[in-house]
């Protein structure tokens, strides 16, 4: 029953994490309270160190669409693979002995490090999407207002889903929905 409880975990985390890796973050640390034999919240901030060393799924998609728009499917298969294939390679070098030296203090230090890079590459990340779903980078040059500058809808709708997130624990598939749903109104 291990087995197929693991499966739809993962399988439901695969099905709402919209947005890409990071957003598997508040599922995954869910997972890590609910069956804390599977994993901790330590773990969780080393894979992700280790994640963030590897390519994501921008690279994914674009190696597939230069692939295939060079060589059709099989090109976008193989510059897929081609993509992959060093991570892949890295990850099961790192999974054979990371066990065995876990407790080492070169591996503590690499962790050590690894985490506040990852935070920052993740604090990269969000800045970047905010500069999509927050601002009007055209109203600079524009010249319009400060007012103008501003999505003021998106950023009261987020700081309200953080709050609301903050005090009411729903699972984030319920913010998922209803931002999705707030989002349609506010656009029409």
């Amino acid at each position: 029953m291990t087995i197929l409880t693991l499966m739809f975990e993962f399988f439901k985390t695969g099905l709402f994490s919209i947005g890409g890796g990071l957003a598997t973050l508040p599922f995954l640390y869910e997972m890590s309270t609910n069956h804390p034999d599977w994993f901790t919240h330590s773990d969780i901030a080393d894979m992700i160190a280790i994640s963030e060393s590897t390519p994501g799924p921008i690279g994914i998609n674009m190696s597939t669409y230069a692939g295939y728009s060079v060589a059709g499917i099989p090109g976008g298969i193989l510059a897929s693979l081609a993509l992959a294939l060093p991570s892949i390679i890295i990850t099961l070098i790192i999974a054979r002995f990371l066990a065995k030296f876990r407790q080492s203090k070169i591996v503590e230090g690499a962790f050590y490090g690894l985490r506040p890079a990852s935070i920052a590459m993740i604090s990269v990340a969000f800045l970047n999407v905010a500069k999509v779903a927050l601002v009007r980078l055209d109203a600079l040059t524009s010249g319009a207002g400060l007012g103008e500058f501003f999505i003021w809808k998106a950023i009261i709708l987020g700081a309200v889903i953080f709050i609301a997130q903050k005090k009411l624990k729903w699972h984030p598939v319920i913010f998922i929905a209803l931002s999705a749903v707030v989002g349609i109104v506010l656009k029409f």
